[in-house]
C-alpha cells in the first residue's frame, strides 16, 4: 500500500514524497481512510508507530484555510511532545499556503501565545493545563472546532490531566470530530472514549518487535548540531568493517554521504530515487570492501544482507519501532556479533523508551567520544600501520639503505629521519586532534520514567544547587503519585527533570525539593497548574529553618 490510495490531498502527498515517505506504517493505513471519512477513531498503539502522521494528514487534507478561529486542537501530556507534533504539523504542511499552527505549553511566555491566536491558527498543539488557562481567560476560542486529538491519553492521566481533559472535551462543540490514542486502554481511557466518543472506529496495532540477542545495542544524548561531529568520532573510535547509516529523508542520505566523504570516509548514499542498478552496484561494493559505509533510508535497505555490516547506526532514530528492529536486523547476521547506536535527541527521549518498552529490553548510553579517546585510537592505529610496515620485507630493505644513505649523508639522528617521514606521510592531515577541539556534549540526563532520577543525578543536583522545599495542596488524599508531580511541574514550570530532589506526600499536601533560585516567573506560571483537577497553590514550606533560609527564598505564609 502507498499514501496515494488513502485518500489525502495532492499537496499533502507532495509533501511525503518531499520528505521521503513511501508506504505508510500500519497505524496509519488503518487510520486515515476513516477520519477522511469524519468517523471517530480509538486507536491503540505504542509511541513511535507513526500514529502523528495518522491523524496530522488526514487533518490537513480536510483544513479550511480560510477560517482563522483553530479548527484542530491536540492535547499532549507534555511540552516535549506538543513542540514535536506542532513541528510535525508544519512539516505536513509545507506545500500548503497560509496554514497556521500554533503550540501552547507552560514554560513559554503568555504573549507569543496571545499575538499567534489574535493574528488567527488554524491548529492548536498543546499541554491540557495551558489549553485551560486560556480557555478560563477567553483568549482561546473552540467554538469553530472541527477535529480533537487525544496523543497519548493514558500518559495523560497518569499526570493528573483526567479533569481537564474531560473539560475541555465537554467545552468544545458536539460536533466535533474526536481521535483518541493510547498506548494502553485502562477502565478510565475507556469509560472517556465512551463518553465522548460517538461510534468510534478501534484500531488496535500490535508491533511485532523482537531484536537479536547477537546485537549489542546503545544510544548516545546528542543535540541536532552535534550529529555529524558526533558520528566522525564514532567512525574513529569503534571498530567497524562496514557499517549503515540510517536517516530519515532522501535528500539527508545524499547531504551526510558528501560531509563523510569530505572527511575521507568512503561512503554512499541509496534512497528511493537512486535507480535500481545504481542501488545494485552500490550494494556489491559495499559486499566486496570497495565501500566501507552505506548512508540509506529504511525502503533502500529494506532486505538488505550484507555479512561485513557490523555496526547500524540510527543517525535519525525512527519513530517507529518496527522500523527500529528492521533497521538493527542489518548487523548481527548469520550468528555474527553486531552494534547498533541510536543518536537521540533531547527531545526524542520518548521515542527511545517505546524501543525499550515495545522490545522488553533496555538499551545501554554511550558518552561522545571524546579528544582523548580519537587520539589513543589514532595511535594505537598508527603503530599498527608501523608494524605492518616492518613485516612487509622487501620494501623495509630498500627504505632501509635509503634512510642510512641520508642519515650517513645529513648526519641526522634516525629516530628524526622517522620523525620527518611521518611527518611526510601524514601531509597536512594532523595525526592528533586538540584538545580544545572537546565541547560539553548535549545535557547529560535521562528521564525514563517521571519521578525516577537516576542516583548520580540527584546526588550531584543537591550538592551543586542549593535547593529549597516547596509545599503543594496536593496530597495522598487526592490519590498522587511523584510521577504526576514531576510532571505538571515540569510541564507548566518550565523545569528539568534533574531540578526535582525529594518529594514527601502527605495526606493532604506535598513537600517538593526544587532549587531555591528559581528562574524569573516560574513561581507565576505554577500558580494556575493543576494536578488531578485541583490547584497547587505552590508556595515556599515553612519547615526548617534551612529549608526558607536561601537568598531570594521567599517568606513562607502560614500554613492553613
Amino acid at each position: 500500500m502507498t499514501f496515494d490510495g488513502l485518500g489525502l490531498t495532492p499537496e499533502v502527498l507532495k509533501v511525503l514524497s518531499d520528505v521521503g515517505y513511501e508506504t505508510p506504517s500500519a497505524i496509519q493505513a488503518q487510520t486515515i481512510p476513516p477520519l477522511l471519512e469524519g468517523r471517530h477513531v480509538v486507536g491503540l498503539a505504542q509511541t513511535g508507530t507513526g500514529k502523528t502522521a495518522a491523524f496530522a494528514l488526514p487533518i490537513l487534507s480536510q483544513l479550511d484555510t480560510s477560517q482563522k478561529t483553530p479548527q484542530a486542537l491536540v492535547l499532549a501530556p507534555t511540552r516535549e511532545l506538543a513542540l514535536q507534533v506542532s513541528e510535525a504539523f508544519e512539516r505536513y504542511a509545507a506545500r500548503m499556503r497560509g496554514v497556521h499552527v500554533l503550540p501552547i505549553y507552560g514554560g513559554q511566555g503568555y504573549g507569543v501565545q496571545l499575538s499567534a491566536l489574535r493574528r488567527g491558527v488554524h491548529v492548536v498543539v498543546g499541554t491540557p493545563g495551558r489549553i485551560m488557562d486560556h480557555l478560563e481567560k477567553g483568549t482561546l476560542d473552540l467554538s469553530e472546532l472541527r477535529f480533537l486529538v487525544l496523543d497519548e491519553a493514558d500518559e495523560m492521566l497518569n499526570m493528573g490531566f483526567a479533569e481537564d481533559v474531560e473539560t475541555i472535551l465537554a467545552d468544545t462543540p458536539d460536533t466535533k470530530q474526536v481521535a483518541l490514542f493510547s498506548a494502553t486502554m485502562p477502565r478510565q481511557i475507556r469509560r472517556l472514549a465512551e463518553k465522548y466518543l460517538t461510534d468510534p472506529v478501534e484500531i488496535i496495532v500490535k508491533g511485532k518487535t523482537q531484536t537479536s540477542a547477537n546485537i549489542t545495542q546503545r544510544y548516545l544524548i546528542v543535540s541536532y548540531p552535534q550529529k555529524v561531529d558526533a558520528l566522525t568520532r564514532i567512525l574513529e573510535v569503534e571498530n567497524f568493517e562496514a557499517m549503515i547509516v540510517f536517516v530519515r529523508t532522501k535528500n539527508e542520505t545524499e547531504t551526510l554521504a558528501e560531509k563523510l566523504r569530505a572527511r575521507g570516509y568512503s561512503a554512499m548514499a541509496i534512497n528511493g530515487d537512486v535507480p535500481q542498478a545504481v542501488r545494485e552496484r552500490t550494494v556489491n561494493q559495499l559486499k566486496a570492501g570497495k565501500l566501507d559505509i552505506l548512508v540509506a533510508t529504511d525502503v533502500a535497505a529494506r532486505g538488505l544482507d550484507v555479512e561485513r555490516i557490523s555496526h547500524v547506526v540510527n543517525y535519525d532514530i525512527p519513530t517507529d519501532t518496527e522500523s527500529y528492529v528492521h533497521r538493527i536486523g542489518r548487523t548481527g547476521r548469520a550468528g555474527r556479533k553486531g552494534d547498533s547506536i541510536a543518536f537521540v535527541t533531547p527531545r526524542e527521549r520518548h521515542l527511545l523508551r517505546a524501543i525499550e518498552k515495545a522490545n522488553r529490553q533496555p538499551l545501554t548510553q554511550m558518552q561522545m567520544p571524546t579528544v582523548e579517546d580519537v587520539n589513543v585510537t589514532r595511535l594505537s592505529r598508527f603503530d599498527d600501520a608501523i608494524t605492518a610496515a616492518l613485516a612487509s620485507g622487501e620494501k623495509v630493505e630498500m627504505f632501509r639503505d635509503i634512510v642510512a644513505h641520508y642519515v650517513a649523508e645529513h648526519d641526522v639522528p634516525e629516530l628524526d629521519v622517522a620523525a620527518a617521514l611521518a611527518v611526510v606521510a601524514q601531509r597536512d592531515e594532523p595525526l592528533l586532534l586538540d584538545a580544545s577541539a572537546d565541547r560539553p556534549a548535549a545535557r547529560d540526563f535521562d528521564d525514563r520514567a517521571a519521578g525516577k532520577q537516576r542516583p548520580e543525578r540527584k546526588q550531584r543536583g543537591r550538592s551543586d544547587v542549593p535547593m529549597a522545599t516547596y509545599r503543594i495542596a496536593v496530597g495522598k488524599r487526592h490519590k498522587v503519585e511523584p510521577r504526576q508531580i514531576v510532571g505538571a511541574l515540569a510541564n507548566e514550570g518550565g523545569l528539568g527533570r534533574a531540578d526535582f530532589g525529594h518529594i514527601d506526600i502527605k495526606p493532604d499536601f506535598s513537600l517538593v525539593e526544587l532549587p531555591a533560585q528559581l528562574p524569573t516567573g516560574t513561581l507565576d506560571r505554577l500558580a494556575g497548574t493543576r494536578i488531578s483537577g485541583k490547584l497547587i497553590e505552590i508556595r515556599p514550606d515553612a519547615g526548617p529553618p534551612r529549608r526558607s533560609s536561601y537568598a531570594g527564598a521567599k517568606k513562607p505564609r502560614e500554613r492553613s
